[in-house]
């Protein structure tokens, strides 16, 4: 369940090239702004606006005056970057994608109807197609310890050394973040799972799944 195919549908995003070309999706981190620079480079004008060197906003895309965009970025179409939202560079966000108010990405890749709104920080992560994050949800992308970041797989599959000092999570598609939790550096969600408001997770969380607090995760009924 760790790997890119696992957790993603890789048809939602312009990135499908290059996270089809790694097994894991830690793979990309080191390469996020190679990936943005690429795909801007190759947008058709008469579609994408560039507003800056390395800036490209679709033009059926809603950029608030107040938000700031760095780049490298790419923001696609009918997407939602709100007031004072932040994008720190080397940042894609697909197609009807909300970067919303107060919200910080860096280093990251949204697929396409993924939405961050309300004062989340995602920083060297991959968060899948129609993944939501609860207002005042974040990624952690460094250990306390300031060591570099381990992947956690449980008893069946291991750990996974990624060598990187700065990794964030990666999050399957369809999956639910509830308000206030912080998804540890190195952590795996996958696909259709659910976070309980005020977790923190950490390792890896299995597909169709319900996180409520550490130690604590079951099946969803629905699934």
């Amino acid at each position: 369940m760790l790997g890119v195919r696992s957790l993603f549908v890789l048809e939602h995003t312009l990135a499908k090239y290059w996270l089809g070309n790694v097994e894991y999706p830690w793979d990309v981190i080191p390469i996020i702004g190679q990936i943005v620079m690429g795909i801007g480079q190759g947008l058709p004008s008469d579609e994408y606006e560039q507003r800056h060197r390395s800036v490209w906003v679709h033009r059926s895309a809603s950029v608030s005056e107040s938000a700031c965009l760095v780049g490298p970025c790419v923001i696609g179409p009918c997407a939602e970057v709100r007031h004072c939202a932040f994008v720190r560079g080397n940042a894609l966000a697909g197609a009807d994608c909300v970067v919303g108010n107060s919200t910080e990405q860096k280093n990251c890749i949204l697929f396409d109807c993924c939405e961050v709104p309300h004062f989340n920080y995602v920083g060297d992560s991959v968060l899948g197609f129609h993944v939501h994050l609860g207002a005042g949800a974040v990624t952690s992308n460094v250990r306390a310890d300031r060591k570099t970041v381990v992947v956690h797989g449980g008893p069946l599959l291991g750990d996974f050394p990624t060598g990187l000092a700065k990794v964030g999570a990666f999050v399957g598609d369809y999956v639910e973040v509830g308000c206030n939790s912080v998804l540890g550096p190195g952590t795996v969600i996958g696909r259709r799972s659910v976070v309980y408001p005020l977790s923190f997770v950490r390792g890896s969380v299995g597909e169709d799944c319900i996180w409520k607090s550490a130690g604590v995760v079951a099946k969803r009924c629905d699934s």
